[in-house]
């Protein structure tokens, strides 16, 4: 502490909290849709589209989170708007160490003596190199050290499952860009598959579909709206209409069409068939006792993408089986990594370190 004519100057170090000093634990849930990061004793403090948008001709981030996706699609053409990672994994290595620096920043602070701890969350299957390459971007992006827990078993512990019980679980996490089908006993996964299908998946397949059978191109930003709007995974009955806007493919005009919630079914139909697929599949491998556990206790959905309606109908149709949605299905992979900080020692053999 220095005074100057008599006024005290304090050093900003002063007014930090103890984990901007000595460091503290964050895990971090690095989707292809969204980043959520979770601190120790506080929760979940940040929920943003994992986007970035580049000035291409100035080689400088320009936004980051809500601010580059409200950009998709809008941006002019020196500026590149889009998500770093992919189906689950890198895909632009830069841009996703400047995501991450630039969330862990906003959690830490400048101003810090230790770096934290992180724990970051991988699909199911992936490879060596592809989980290299998390650990290395999180190491770069200002971690102290790095923990990597595969997403299935952050999203049963953050759905409130007992991973620690010899009975089995099941959890299906349907995130933005894979889709995780796991079956979980005494703190580790026994059998489990990874889709590269996820929500972003079914925007695709909506525009694919509005682009051959309504001669309509839309954004990506238009699908997902339809998705969350009309969308549906059975027919049931109902049926919603909404208008869409986008360009015509013959004419290159804007131009408006009408879509029903049953067509965005059929336009949804071979990835929600793929899932399903799986679903059934990890089940016929299943040991038997467990398989009679799940019978019992159902079939856990996590992940955004789990949200679309009727998907947890479609998959108790499937299975005959019950299956429901977790409370929390955005955030039940970052929960469960977070708590997963406090459980290291009991869950050892369940992840990867630095």
């Amino acid at each position: 502490m220095k005074t100057k004519n008599n006024r005290k100057t304090l050093s900003p170090l002063r007014y930090l909290s103890p984990s901007r000093w000595f460091g503290t634990d964050i895990a971090v849930d690095l989707g292809t849709s969204n980043i959520v990061v979770y601190v120790k004793n506080r929760g979940v403090v940040i929920n943003e589209p994992a986007v970035i948008a580049v000035d291409e001709r100035l080689n400088r981030v320009v936004a980051v989170g809500k601010e580059a996706k409200a950009m998709l699609g809008r941006s002019p053409r020196n500026v590149r708007t889009y998500h770093p990672v992919s189906y689950g994994v890198i895909a632009d290595y830069d841009a996703t160490e400047y995501l991450l620096r630039h969330y862990l920043r906003k959690v830490t602070g400048n101003y810090m003596l230790s770096k934290p701890r992180v724990i970051v969350s991988v699909p199911s299957g992936v490879t060596n190199v592809e989980r290299r390459a998390v650990m290395e971007a999180v190491l770069q992006a200002g971690a102290r050290k790095i923990v990597v827990m595969e997403e299935p078993l952050a999203a049963a512990i953050g759905a409130g499952l007992d991973i620690a019980d010899s009975n089995g679980s099941m959890v299906v996490d349907l995130g933005g860009g894979t889709t995780n089908v796991a079956i979980l006993s005494l703190s580790g996964v026994v059998i489990s598959e990874s889709l590269r299908i996820g929500s972003h998946t079914f925007d695709e397949a909506i525009i694919r579909y509005l682009e051959k059978n309504k001669s309509v191109t839309v954004g990506y930003r238009t699908a997902e709206e339809l998705k969350m709007l009309i969308g549906t995974a059975i027919a049931d009955g109902r049926n919603f209409m909404a208008d869409v806007r986008g360009r015509s493919t013959e004419t290159g005009l804007p131009v408006e069409a009408d879509v029903d919630s049953q067509e965005i079914r059929t336009a949804l139909e071979e990835p929600l068939d793929s899932i399903v697929h799986a679903v059934v599949s990890i089940l016929e491998k299943t040991p038997p006792e467990l398989a009679a556990d799940i019978a019992d206790h159902g079939i856990v959905l996590t992940g955004g993408g789990a949200l679309l309606d009727g998907f947890d109908r479609l998959i108790a149709r499937a299975t005959g089986m019950a299956a429901y949605l977790c409370d929390t299905p955005l955030l039940s992979v970052a929960n469960g990594a977070g708590k997963a900080l406090a459980e290291m020692d009991r869950l050892k053999d369940s992840y990867y370190e630095s």
